[in-house]
């Protein structure tokens, strides 16, 4: 059996479709169900067990979990980027997760986390080089508590025993539920339904031109392989970067978006908040070349082709919208 915590959210459930697809369903979704319609993901999946994430630490805890366990594919967070309730966020983000990973450990159990790219912060590059953790200043209180765990798994030495994956701007069917943490892909193309539009931020920057920032897009297909390559080969362990690789700007990702409903593209232009002129990122892009070197066949595909696959088989009314193996 393999546990995957988040299992209702937007990649613990893509991962459990992912599991699915090659055989398995001996799994253990475990989630909180705070977000009212995550459940939505997983009716078409298949499972072997249902727990609360309360009651999977508290048997964690009083020593009561199956030790049959393969693994832990651990994808359960806050991960609101606006959340300031500190308390709640170290609790929820750094120490449930110290729990899992100690009792992985203790078990000789495989154990993968979600970091995020969120933690680099202002950083200019985006190296997954342990090296250079303990310079990171991460901007947010969520990115703050996933940094914080990435650090102690560094300095306690489980990250030669485990493997995080710093998450970019990730994408895809199944994250309906987010509500304002949807990806810009679905925001834009909900928005050009709606108004025939989209608008994007105006540069505020000497040298890019108005939707010309970048992001590091990435298809959730592509991350749960990522994901699951690293979980079924555990000589490979530390943190690693998950993305595509390739930064793309708004203006081609809403392009994007216009190309696969066949409609000219209609962007409008709107200031940028002031409270966000120096805190804006304006780009970033995966240095994928860590995992790579671990044999990884590096197939991810392209922003064109991953945006046409939403929305054509997941956006549009008519077709599965959510994950189905």
């Amino acid at each position: 059996m393999v546990a995957v915590t988040g299992g209702a959210g937007f990649i613990g459930s893509a991962l459990v479709w992912a599991l699915n697809r090659i055989g398995c369903k001996d799994i253990l979704v475990v989630d909180s169900f705070l977000e009212a319609m995550a459940w939505q993901n997983l009716p078409s999946l298949a499972f072997s067990d249902l727990m609360p994430a309360d009651e999977f630490l508290a048997r964690i805890n009083n020593r009561s979990l199956n030790t049959s366990l393969e693994g832990i594919l651990h994808m359960g967070a806050c991960s609101s980027t606006t959340e300031q309730n500190a308390d709640f966020m170290v609790r929820n983000n750094y120490r449930y997760t110290r729990i899992l990973a100690e009792w992985a450990l203790a078990h000789k159990k495989r154990f993968v986390y979600a970091s995020s790219a969120a933690t680099y912060g202002s950083a200019d590059t985006f190296s997954d080089d342990h090296a250079l953790l303990h310079s990171l200043k991460p901007l947010n209180l969520y990115a703050w508590t996933k940094h914080l765990f990435d650090l102690w798994a560094l300095n306690t030495g489980a990250l030669q025993h485990i493997a995080g994956l710093k998450f970019f701007n990730v994408f895809g069917p199944n994250e309906y539920h987010k509500g304002a943490m949807r990806s810009v892909a679905l925001k834009a193309f909900e928005e050009i339904q709606k108004h025939g539009s989209v608008s994007l931020f105006q540069s505020c920057k000497e040298g890019i031109p108005h939707g010309g920032q970048k992001r590091d897009f990435v298809y959730i297909k592509d991350i749960v392989a990522q994901t699951l390559f690293l979980y079924q080969n555990p000589e490979h362990n530390g943190i690693f970067n998950a993305g595509s690789g390739k930064a793309h700007t708004f203006q081609q990702l809403v392009e994007a978006i216009f190309s696969s409903l066949n409609k000219p593209p209609c962007i409008n232009y709107v200031p940028m908040p002031e409270a966000l002129h120096n805190a804006y990122q304006y780009y970033t892009q995966a240095d994928m070349r860590k995992l790579i070197s671990t044999g990884y066949p590096n197939t991810t595909t392209s922003l064109e082709e991953n945006i046409a696959d939403y929305v054509l088989h997941y956006l549009l009314p008519g077709t599965t919208r959510y994950l189905s193996p």
